[in-house]
């Protein structure tokens, strides 16, 4: 073989070879990170349902989202959320929200018919996000009914949280905001804890019947003296 040709060969073959590498190479997974949530040790504690939360639809992906400067939005390359980003806003949502209330009666909807929440928590996650040159924003909003279903307490509120422009930095900075949103919500049910129960409406009391007249009782006829003819029978 000549030698221009075996070299030419060698260079093709370590083309292919760094090219397979690439394209093979492991892409970095990252979670949302719960920090040191402690369980709950109240077993009777406060009943709370959280949810539903709705997740604004940019979020449902497994893509790595960066926010540019021009507020647009690019996939990263080189990583990507480990499975759905909205299933694990829920569940860090609910550890944190049961370590801060003590309760293990922390769930999330939908659930059975069976619970009776003191508190329902409805939450909307309108944006979670950050960029090399931007800081993690989040954008929320959340209601609170009480037992009896009234409104008791809704808020719209944004946080920033500060980072040092690292994939993995920032994913640190995102799973601290919503952390902060577990606090907040956490004190904003509190004053709910000790709500009066609801007595259950009593039945009405049945209408008293009018009582009934005295029926007149039947008819007699009234039998006279016999008129006499003044003649008197002698026998």
């Amino acid at each position: 073989m000549k030698p221009l040709h075996l070299a030419s060969v060698l260079l093709l073959t370590g083309l292919l070879g760094l090219a397979g590498c690439t394209a093979h190479r492991p892409v970095p997974l990252y979670q949302l990170d719960n920090g040191n949530a402690a369980l709950p040790t109240q077993e009777q504690g406060i009943a709370v349902l959280l949810g539903p939360i709705s997740v604004a639809d940019y979020l449902q992906r497994e893509a790595f989202l960066q926010r540019q400067l021009d507020g647009s939005l690019l996939a990263a390359e080189d990583a990507r959320w480990a499975g759905s980003l909205a299933a694990d806003i829920d569940q860090l949502l609910l550890r944190q929200l049961a370590s801060n209330l003590d309760s293990q009666r922390t769930v999330l909807a939908p659930t059975s018919a069976t619970f009776k929440a003191d508190v329902q928590v409805l939450l909307n996650i309108i944006r979670l996000d950050s960029g090399p040159a931007l800081p993690a924003v989040l954008e929320a909003q959340w209601r609170l009914l009480d037992r009896n279903g009234q409104l008791r307490d809704s808020r719209l509120l944004r946080l920033e949280e500060a980072h040092s422009g690292t994939l993995a930095d920032q994913a640190q900075a995102q799973s601290r905001l919503l952390r902060q949103l577990a606090r907040q919500l956490a004190e904003a049910i509190e004053p709910l804890r000790n709500q009066p129960v609801a007595e259950a409406p009593k039945p009405a009391p049945a209408p008293a019947r009018p009582a009934r007249p005295p029926q007149p009782g039947p008819k007699i006829p009234m039998v006279g003296p016999t008129p006499s003819t003044g003649d008197v029978l002698r026998f």
